[in-house]
């Protein structure tokens, strides 16, 4: 599957009234920020960031640009571990050119037309260095972060846009598909969020 098949297909996907409702917080964040001319930053969040938290990043980075909304798009947790090799082979399926360097959490350079800069990724805490930053938002993806993060420095707001682990089907015959599941699911959500911003 190429990416711009992948994004074709998320294009198309539904997403639930409860979901839209949940998104809203994220797009009066977004909206607010574009309306006063100041910088547009998000941080996505889960416990280990490897999964859930990564794709949001991504898939965040890719619908901001689609929509020529300038964003800074970053990831963290509360414990590094690595960006996870199933969440990786995903987005692979999904279309991206990816590389990587380093053994222990390794860094994954990730291309995709719509950008021409790789985007760097690996499994970070959310005040690392990389993620210097204020005046961001906080997209809490997990509910094991949001309830035991209570405090993350330099956040000008702290959002809950939670998914379900995908690591729940790891070693089953379902893995593949949750794991493209979710990364489409959050997808999908984030042109969303990006399509209403005015």
């Amino acid at each position: 599957m190429t990416l711009d098949t992948s994004i074709e297909h998320i294009l198309q996907l539904p997403i639930p009234e409860e979901r839209r409702e949940i998104l809203q917080e994220l797009i009066n964040f977004i909206q607010g920020k574009k309306d006063a001319k100041a910088p547009i930053r998000l941080n996505f969040i889960c416990t280990h960031n490897s999964r859930r938290s990564q794709f949001s990043q991504l898939w965040a980075a890719v619908a901001s640009h689609a929509f020529g909304i300038k964003t800074t798009c970053l990831s963290g947790g509360i414990e590094v571990t690595e960006f996870n090799s199933r969440a990786v082979d995903s987005l692979k399926r999904m279309g991206f050119v990816i590389t990587s360097t380093g053994d222990n959490n390794p860094k994954y350079q990730i291309e995709y037309a719509l950008r021409r800069d790789k985007l760097t990724m690996f499994s970070k805490l959310f005040d690392d260095e990389v993620n210097q930053v204020e005046n961001f938002a906080a997209v809490m993806t997990c509910d094991h972060a949001d309830e035991n993060c209570p405090v993350i420095s330099g956040t000008e707001q702290r959002i809950s846009v939670q998914y379900i682990d995908p690591k729940v089907f790891d070693n089953t015959p379902e893995e593949a598909l949750r794991y493209d599941e979710r990364s489409f699911q959050i997808a999908s959500e984030m042109f969303y969020v990006f399509s209403k911003i005015k």
